[in-house]
């Protein structure tokens, strides 16, 4: 009796908690290590606030934790204003993003990269972010240079064009054909691959690729000089009445060759507050750029190993004046800072190349499916190998088939700066999380003391964020086609007014 009633409250006996314990173990057990890690993500206390802080970070795939404290005080006082230290959050450190600008390891800061970078190009055309507004008089064109041909490759054909036809059906010495009659379409693993790979200059390739920053630099010296002799103007002397201002985005094409797309602007000696001379002109301006762009070379020193060779710009050259068309669609100010945003996300992993430096020859068979790429790697170990070429550090920069320069560069005073945007930024979103915004004392003072814990996620950790992401780019979605929706609403409001 004493046993029934000691056992009346609970209507499993003590073998039977026994075996649900044990087939839950088996349960957990028989999970993969994801979702073994899911379930202990969800059973630690802390769970909703780490979720809070990883939604705060917008999902960030591989986020930074920091463990420290931020105190503000009052400077006369010395009372606490405000504190915060980590000693409470999950796992007692703090999450921050990872702020990777390619969109393939992290896309939620690549998209914040990206706007970044849309305000950054587009205050220098429009004004705005500490630009004045008047910039949008100063002469400005949006320019694309390319590099030269390294061989024929099959490219993109509209109209049931042929890819490179030839009326005699020649072949190359190593017996491949010199043309191909195909009609390629988008996604074709054919695009940018070489018609012979054994006549393709892979060497020219990625040296032209080690040179290209400086081929850059000289570029822009040389439309300087054009510029003061076209306007009778010592070349010593330009700075004294106009300034070449730039911003400009690299891009691999399909061939895997970087290309720029630069927007160039001429303005007063100290910069875009002051108006340019009379004599600057957007026409002016094309034509020094059109003059360098042929002009211009970089020779490399002689090399046993590879001969002779000069970087130079390609044939193909763009040039358009912003508020002009292109194919049928105005290049406004916000279309042009959209399109060089948009690149600065992408990376040498979109052609098949590698995100991360290779540490041996052996890696470059696995770092991508695409023997053209596979090549260019292995043409810039052999030639990082000899000691003439060891200043160009082609191995280091080997997954980057060569280049090393950065993604986007701009001209010292062309616009705000990214650590401006990103400090407006912290600024906002510390005024909104206030309590009282309008009554913080900007005279306190304020300790911090921060130190890097680790990095990255769990399994478990990481499924969750990237669903956080997904959130989050699924909403940016809904509001831009609710703002589209708007749009199109008003203005079919203002026709029917009108009719």
């Amino acid at each position: 009796m004493s046993s029934l009633i000691s056992n009346s409250g609970n209507p499993f006996t003590d073998d039977d908690s026994r075996r649900a314990t044990l087939a839950l173990e088996d349960r957990l057990r028989s999970l993969s290590a994801t979702e073994q890690d899911l379930v202990r993500l969800v059973a630690d206390p802390g769970f909703h606030r780490w979720m809070d802080q990883i939604r705060s970070v917008g999902g960030c795939a591989h986020p930074i934790y920091l463990v420290g404290y931020t105190t503000v005080r009052d400077p006369d006082s010395g009372a606490v204003l405000r504190h915060f230290d980590t000693a409470s959050e999950p796992g007692g450190r703090l999450a921050v993003r990872c702020r990777n600008r390619r969109e393939t390891r992290c896309a939620p800061c690549s998209y914040l990269h990206a706007g970044d970078t849309f305000q950054l190009v587009r205050s220098g055309l429009a004004g705005g972010k500490g630009t004045p507004s008047e910039v949008r008089d100063h002469p400005r064109l949006f320019v694309t240079l390319t590099a030269p041909s390294f061989g024929p490759v099959h490219h993109i054909t509209e109209g049931g064009k042929q890819c490179l036809p030839r009326r005699e059906n020649g072949n190359c010495e190593h017996g491949r054909s010199r043309g191909c009659r195909l009609v390629h379409s988008d996604g074709d693993p054919l695009l940018g691959q070489p018609l012979c790979a054994a006549c393709y200059d892979y060497a020219g390739h990625v040296l032209w690729h080690a040179h290209a920053g400086l081929l850059w630099s000289r570029f822009c010296d040389r439309v300087r000089r054009i510029l003061a002799t076209s306007v009778g103007i010592a070349q010593n002397k330009l700075k004294d009445h106009a300034r070449l201002s730039f911003a400009k985005v690299a891009e691999y094409q399909l061939r895997a060759a970087i290309h720029y797309h630069a927007v160039v602007r001429l303005d007063g000696p100290s910069g875009p507050e002051v108006p340019p001379p009379e004599w600057a002109s957007a026409a002016l301006l094309e034509s020094a750029i059109r003059e360098a762009a042929d002009e211009v070379t970089v020779p490399m020193p002689y090399s046993v190993a590879v001969g002779e060779f000069v970087a130079r710009w390609g044939t193909q050259l763009d040039i358009h004046a912003i508020q002009s068309f292109i194919d049928g669609a105005p290049v406004t100010d916000d279309r042009v800072a959209a399109y060089v945003a948009k690149y600065v996300g992408k990376s040498v992993s979109e052609v098949g190349g590698a995100d991360r430096r290779l540490t041996s020859a052996a890696e470059i068979q696995y770092a991508s499916s695409n023997t053209h790429i596979r090549t260019l790697m292995g043409t810039c170990w052999r030639l990082g190998g000899l000691g003439e070429l060891e200043d160009l550090r082609l191995r280091q920069w080997a997954h980057a088939l060569g280049y090393r320069g950065h993604v986007l560069t701009k001209s010292r005073v062309y616009s705000t700066t990214y650590t401006a945007l990103r400090a407006a930024r912290t600024d906002h979103v510390r005024s909104a999380s206030s309590a009282d915004p309008e009554n913080q004392d900007e005279t306190a003072v304020t300790e911090s003391v921060w130190r890097y814990v680790g990095s990255g996620h769990t399994p478990g950790a990481a499924e969750l964020a990237a669903g956080i992401a997904r959130d989050h780019a699924e909403a940016r979605r809904f509001y831009k086609e609710a703002k589209e929706d708007e749009g199109w609403a008003r203005g079919a409001m203002f026709c029917g007014r009108e009719l």
